[in-house]
C-alpha cells in the first residue's frame, strides 16, 4: 500500500452495508487521533487500553448520529478505575469531521500490577447519553457492566437497552516507525441488524445476569444471517482491523465478499476539546461568593483544569459566580 492511501484512511470511520444480510456496520482506524487523546496524561499501560477501546467504541457508535448532537459514553466502577468518559461531537456540517475526547479517573495507589485492565473497573455500570442540543430533554441509557472487554458491555447495552444485536471487533496498540517513534494504531468493526419491526420484548435474557444477548432477539432468517457473518469475522486477524497494509474497503471484501458489501463515505475523525474560559465561568456561576472564596488558592486566583485535554485557567475570584463584583474585562458591576 502506498503512503498516501494510507494517510488517506487514518483517522477515519467508513460506514458500510451487508445487502445479503441486512446488517449495517462501521469500520475504523484511529492513529494520530487516539495519540492526541492519550498523550494529554501521561497514563499506566492498563488505563491507556481502557481509554482506547472507550475511544473506538465511542467513534463507532458517535457515527449514526445526527449533525450537531453530541454523543457521550461514561463507564464507571467501584474498583481502581472510577470512570473512563468520552465525548463524541458530530461534525457541525456535511464533509467536516466528528470530533472526539476521552479520559480516565483512577486510585494510581490501588491498580494492581498485573492483570485486565477491565478487572480494575469492578462493578458499575455502561452508560450512553446523547445530548441533542438546546431545548431538548437528553437521551441516557444504562446497562450493567457484563462480559469480559467494554466491547462486550457495549453489545449487552444495544441488546437490553435497543434491542438491536450487535457486535465489536477491536484491535489496539503501540508500534514504532523506521524512526524509532512510538504511535497507536487502532481499528475495528461494528456489525449490527438493520431494524425493522418494534423492538423485541422479554422479562429475562441469557446473558450475565438475566441480561438480553443478540441470540434472544434473532430468530428464522434474521438469525441465521447474523449467525454467518459473525463466523466471517471471527475469522479477521489484528493487523488487518490496525492496518495500514489492509485499507478498510479491501478488508470488507476480504470477509464479507458474499455478503455483497456496500459503503458509504467514510467521516473523519479528529481530536477536539470544547473546553474555554467561557464555560469555566458558566460552570462557576452557580457559585456565591463564599463558595467562590473557598476556591481561591492563597494567590487570589481560582483555577480550574480540563480534565480531557489539560487546559489550565486562573481566573479572578472577583469575576465568578452569581454575586460577582466585576466584569471579566475587569469593570464594576455596580449598577447592573
Amino acid at each position: 500500500m502506498t503512503l498516501v492511501s494510507r494517510i488517506a484512511w487514518d483517522d477515519t470511520v467508513l460506514p458500510f452495508q451487508l445487502d445479503r444480510s441486512d446488517i449495517r456496520g462501521r469500520v475504523i482506524r484511529l492513529d494520530g487521533t487516539l495519540d492526541r487523546i492519550l498523550a494529554q496524561h501521561d497514563y499506566p499501560a492498563a488505563i491507556e487500553s481502557l481509554v482506547a477501546e472507550a475511544t473506538l467504541l465511542t467513534a463507532l457508535i458517535g457515527q449514526t448520529i445526527k449533525l450537531r448532537w453530541k454523543l457521550s459514553l461514561q463507564i464507571r466502577g467501584d474498583g481502581p478505575v472510577r470512570l473512563i468518559a468520552t465525548d463524541y461531537y458530530a461534525p457541525s456540517g456535511d464533509g467536516l469531521p466528528g470530533r472526539i475526547r476521552a479520559y480516565a479517573s483512577y486510585d494510581a495507589d490501588a491498580l494492581p500490577p498485573i492483570g485486565k485492565p477491565f478487572d480494575m473497573l469492578g462493578k458499575g455500570y455502561f452508560a450512553i447519553l446523547i445530548d441533542q442540543g438546546e431545548g431538548m430533554v437528553p437521551y441516557q441509557g444504562i446497562t450493567p457492566l457484563a462480559g469480559n472487554t467494554l466491547a462486550q458491555c457495549a453489545e449487552t447495552y444495544f441488546a437490553q437497552s435497543e434491542q438491536l444485536p450487535t457486535r465489536f471487533s477491536l484491535s489496539f496498540g503501540t508500534e514504532r516507525d523506521e524512526g524509532g517513534a512510538e504511535h497507536w494504531r487502532a481499528g475495528g468493526v461494528m456489525m449490527q441488524v438493520m431494524p425493522k419491526a418494534s423492538p423485541f420484548a422479554a422479562s429475562e435474557g441469557t446473558g450475565e445476569g438475566g441480561l438480553l444477548k443478540p441470540d434472544d432477539i434473532l430468530d428464522g432468517d434474521e438469525g441465521e444471517n447474523w449467525t454467518r457473518a459473525n463466523y466471517l469475522l471471527n475469522t479477521v486477524e489484528d493487523r488487518e482491523l490496525v492496518g495500514p497494509d489492509v485499507s478498510p474497503t479491501e478488508l470488507l471484501v476480504r470477509l464479507f465478499h458474499e455478503e455483497r458489501p456496500r459503503v458509504f463515505d467514510p467521516q473523519p475523525v479528529n481530536f477536539g476539546c470544547t473546553c474555554s474560559v467561557e464555560r469555566v465561568r458558566d460552570s462557576l456561576s452557580i457559585y456565591s461568593a463564599k463558595d467562590i472564596g473557598h476556591m481561591t488558592t492563597d494567590d487570589g486566583i481560582v483555577t480550574a483544569d480540563c480534565q480531557f485535554c489539560g487546559a489550565h485557567y486562573e481566573l479572578d475570584p472577583a469575576t465568578l459566580g452569581f454575586e460577582a463584583t466585576e466584569t471579566p474585562e475587569g469593570r464594576s458591576r455596580d449598577g447592573d
